[in-house]
This record gives C-alpha cells, sequence and structure tokens, in this order.
C-alpha cells in the first residue's frame, strides 16, 4: 500500500512539474540562419528574468550548443540511450544557470535511431528529475522528420528567417509541411540578422505574402534581431552576446523577445505540456514498430 501512494504521489509530481512547462521549438529549415544562437540567447535571457530553462540541443548527430558556448562534455545524449547514464546526468550548467541537453557530433547512427532508441530518449526526458520551467528545443537544420516531430510536438514554433531567398522558401517549406501534415497552424517569426526595423517587417511580409496565398496559418512576428558584429565577437569567444556585450542591440532585442516569449500562455488544453510534448512525441509513426 505504501508503495502504490508513494507511486501515485510521484506521479502527481510529475504532473504538476508537466503542467508548468513551456516548451518552444526553435527552427527555421535553412542552414546559416543563426538559429541556435537565437536559442541560446533567447535561454539566457529568461534565465536572467528568473526562469529555470532548459535547452535540448536536438541536433541529435551535429550539435554545436556545447561548442558554442565553450563547454567541455563527457556524456551526452548518445550515452543516455545506451543506458550509460541517465538524462539528468549528462546536463551541462551553462550561463546564468541555464541547463543543456548536449547531443552527440559526428555519429551517424544519432541521426538514424530506431524506434526502440526513439522510446528510450522520450523515456528519458518522462523521467527527469531536474525542474524547469521552460524547455527550448533547438531543431536541426532542414525539414527531417525529426525537426518536424520536435516542432509538431511543442507548444510554440520559433521559425527563425534572415532574408535571403533560400531562408524565406526553406522556411516557407517548413511551415507549409507542419501545417499542412501536422497540424500545426501557428508560428511565431524571429527575423534574424536585419539591418533594421523596417527590414525585418519586410522581411516578414514576404513571407506572410506567399502563407496568405497559398496556406491556412497564422503568422506572429514576435522578433527583429539586429545585424550586429558583436554577435559574432560573442560566437568567436564561445560566449553569449548578453555575457559578452550585455549593452548591445542584438542583447537588448533577445531580452525583449524572452520577456515576450515567458508570457505566451499555456493552453489549458494539454498542448505545449511537458506531459504532451513527450506523448506526441511517442505518437511519431517511426516510432510504432511492425
Amino acid at each position: 500500500m505504501i508503495n502504490e501512494f508513494s507511486d501515485q504521489a510521484s506521479g502527481l509530481r510529475k504532473m504538476k512539474r508537466a503542467q508548468m512547462v513551456k516548451v518552444i521549438a526553435v527552427t527555421g529549415g535553412k542552414g546559416g540562419v543563426g538559429k541556435t544562437n537565437v536559442s541560446i540567447n533567447t535561454a539566457v535571457a529568461m534565465a536572467e528574468q528568473g526562469k529555470r530553462v532548459l535547452v535540448l540541443d536536438a541536433d541529435l548527430g551535429l550539435g554545436n550548443v556545447d561548442v558554442m558556448l565553450g563547454l567541455r562534455v563527457q556524456h551526452n545524449l548518445s550515452h543516455v540511450l545506451s543506458g550509460e547514464v541517465d538524462l539528468d546526468d549528462i546536463l551541462l550548467d551553462g550561463p546564468k544557470g541555464i541547463k543543456i541537453v548536449p547531443a552527440s557530433s559526428g555519429t551517424q547512427s544519432m541521426v538514424e535511431l530506431s524506434p526502440t532508441q526513439h522510446a528510450g530518449l522520450i523515456r528519458a526526458f518522462s523521467e527527469l528529475r531536474t525542474e524547469f520551467d521552460v524547455l527550448l528545443v533547438d531543431t536541426a537544420a532542414g525539414i527531417s522528420e525529426m525537426v518536424l516531430s520536435f516542432s509538431r510536438a511543442a507548444q510554440d514554433v520559433m521559425v527563425v528567417v534572415c532574408d535571403e531567398p533560400t531562408s524565406i522558401t526553406d522556411a516557407y517549406a517548413l511551415i507549409k509541411l507542419l501545417s499542412r501534415e501536422h497540424g500545426v497552424f501557428r508560428f511565431k517569426i524571429v527575423a534574424n540578422m536585419v539591418r533594421s526595423l523596417r527590414e525585418g517587417q519586410e522581411l516578414f511580409a514576404k513571407l506572410t505574402r506567399v502563407t496568405d496565398r497559398f496556406l491556412d496559418v497564422a503568422l506572429e512576428l514576435v522578433a527583429t534581431i539586429p545585424f550586429d558584429e558583436n554577435v559574432r565577437k560573442a560566437v568567436r569567444k564561445q560566449q553569449v552576446v548578453a555575457d559578452a556585450f550585455p549593452k548591445s542591440a542584438a542583447s537588448i532585442a533577445f531580452r525583449t523577445l524572452a520577456a515576450k516569449a515567458v508570457n505566451w500562455p499555456i493552453p489549458s488544453q494539454p498542448t505545449g505540456h511537458l506531459e504532451f510534448f513527450i506523448e506526441q512525441l511517442l505518437q511519431n509513426p517511426e516510432l510504432i514498430e511492425e
């Protein structure tokens, strides 16, 4: 009887924690748009505002969040999947107290996970003991099934786009796939590396002209991140720009984005809860063994 009540109490604690978690997927379609920079800088800015933030490097085969922050990695997600360590054991301490789940780098097998391995990864998240308020999922570039899976499972999808034809085209392709095949109809747009607020607004207008014509989706411009040489300098230092150059234009923009994001509502239905994030991943077709 004691064990039964103990199990129930444990389940309730997990449920309570899950209901508090905000899950945001940061994606972009094309590589090179600054998606990882947006992820880690937004995470740090959220932490500055008192949130407990976990960043999942979801580029499972070519992870680089740890490299960008100059962190030493002993174990990563591949060691969790092999059963060597628990997920809590691989969490890295990042700037301002953020936690990072490092992916492996240069490991082809992590890109081609079996259904059992997918299930193991999801189970690891469901058993995570470390508590947090926000889970930021830094997806891989492209429109692979893994990118689509993480995006459709999150509460909010933040699409990073810059003012290049290929970036706009790839962002449109990602939005098209998620809306038509995965039931995602609302997208937060981040105009990155723009020369002015007006350029960011014009970039957003270019994207919405196409989506309004062909897709049934709602786009919201949530941030215009200016082109700022300080971002490149911070990357070379393996720091976030908010730490290296706290008064820079990019740092201010990331803080503004974070202040908005922490207030995005968590709906009353399960969407966006950590438990729903896990359940949605479990429902992926590739997770069902024949």
